[in-house]
């Protein structure tokens, strides 16, 4: 009984992290639109645009290759798996103990290596243009992830991820290491997931835009199930700040199901809070130049590399 009950719960994080994913998009989108004093779209639209694609037919190009027709289902796949492994209403499900730092890093560049190879496949400029500009980012977005990974795991001891939230709920205090990692990870996710400064996921200026050059060629089903992958991406993102940053109301390992509940109902809301807080940052500022990019990516590395000196320096800090 306690095994299927265990299942049962990680099948539940499973399901939740995927429906809620094009709701956050649909949220953030009408959030914007309200700020900027605008009706907006539904915030159930992103639903539709997937459902309108999945109905659609696949167009494929005459050159392309395997690569391009499974790298969707890959990208998918993988952000999929790195999404449920975050703790969202509960810590210690029963796939808990692969829920690492350093698993969810790898497999997050494995989705971008995918991404950049199936973007350059077909063989046209824009592609090209996406994944050269992906992989330069990728350059700095990774080692800063790696630092900031190395700043909490010295702090809580581990790179487990329910570990780190039982750390943060028993030792309730202020840290300004923790401070600059957050800071560092809040940039690095925004740069991963293509939003403003970085890239404006609302054009498709050929000059500018990164990830939607690398799936300009792709169509119908293919393109449905890539647009639910960058959702993930986002929500992944979310709920590990929520998870390691602000991990109140986790539902403890072999809660009963009011606290779980309970714990669903605090992670919804803590994906809104954050929902809001990245439309009211895009429309605080202004795109920036491609070439400025690795200098906003900089500063997270260098944000996290000053954590873990202060940590190493003094243990208080």
């Amino acid at each position: 009984m306690a095994l299927i009950y265990d299942l049962a719960a990680q099948s539940t994080q499973m399901i939740l992290v995927l429906s809620l994913a094009p709701l956050l998009l649909g949220f953030t989108r009408k959030v914007k639109a309200r700020l900027l004093r605008r009706r907006g779209p539904s915030i159930f639209q992103p639903y539709r645009d997937l459902l309108r694609l999945m109905r659609k037919e696949v167009v494929l190009a005459d050159n392309a290759s395997w690569l391009f027709r499974s790298a969707p289902y890959l990208i998918f796949a993988a952000t999929w798996v790195a999404a449920a492994l975050v703790p969202t209403f509960a810590t210690g499900l029963m796939f808990s103990w692969s829920a690492d730092l350093i698993v969810i890093t790898a497999l997050l560049g494995s989705v971008r290596f995918v991404l950049a190879l199936a973007g350059m496949d077909v063989g046209t400029s824009f592609g090209g243009i996406g994944s050269s500009r992906e992989m330069m980012f990728a350059s700095l977005a990774e080692p800063a992830m790696i630092t900031i990974v190395f700043v909490v795991a010295l702090i809580a001891g581990s790179t487990q991820l329910s570990e780190i939230a039982f750390h943060m709920l028993s030792h309730v205090e202020l840290r300004v290491s923790y401070g600059l990692a957050l800071i560092g990870l809040v940039i690095v996710a925004i740069a991963e997931n293509g939003r403003i400064p970085v890239d404006n996921p609302a054009t498709h200026l050929e000059l500018t835009m990164v990830h939607e050059a690398m799936v300009l060629e792709y169509s119908g089903r293919h393109l449905a199930v890539i647009e639910l992958a960058a959702a993930l991406k986002l929500l992944l993102y979310v709920s590990l700040i929520a998870c390691i940053f602000a991990p109140w109301g986790l539902a403890p390992h072999g809660a009963d199901l009011r606290a779980m509940t309970f714990g669903a109902a605090a992670y919804v809301a803590k994906v809104a809070v954050g929902g809001f807080l990245l439309a009211f940052f895009e429309i605080s500022t202004a795109k920036m130049r491609v070439f400025r990019v690795p200098d906003f990516l900089g500063a997270a590395l260098m944000l996290g590399l000053l954590g873990t000196l202060l940590r190493f320096v003094s243990g208080s800090f």
